[in-house]
């Protein structure tokens, strides 16, 4: 589980590093991490108002948004098929284990963040 005291120490570890490049470098990191980072409303958004799985897909991790989009899909088959009571159980499952996301929000994101400047760093220390 994420510790927000490691999170934020690991942010400000990069940040050091990024700033210890040569300029050329340094500034070529920023621009590309601009466009690459994510931002924590967004995420806490696409869950709270779609519980499909669109928060994970903003993030790039398409197996688990595929996961929780089948999940919702086949709650809404089941409860108009089968059983309201089952199909509903299967949304609420959902929704509880994707409230913790919600909850957690800022932090997940700010280590997804990390981990892309962690990539941008390694190859702009490549290059110089």
């Amino acid at each position: 589980m994420l510790k927000q005291d490691e999170v934020d120490n690991d942010e400000e570890q990069l940040k050091t590093e990024a700033n210890a490049l040569p300029a050329e470098a340094r500034k070529a990191f920023y621009r590309e991490a601009g466009r690459a980072v994510k931002d924590p409303d967004t995420y806490a958004a696409l869950n709270w108002f779609f519980i499909t799985g669109l928060h994970h897909f903003y993030l790039g991790r398409w197996g688990r948004g595929a996961l929780d989009l089948a999940l919702f899909v086949s709650g809404l088959i089941v409860m108009f098929t089968h059983s309201v009571l089952w199909g509903l159980g299967m949304i609420a499952l959902i929704t509880v284990l994707e409230f913790w996301a919600l909850f957690r929000s800022q932090i997940i994101v700010q280590d997804w963040n990390n981990q892309v400047y962690r990539r941008l760093l390694d190859r702009y220390r490549g290059r110089h």
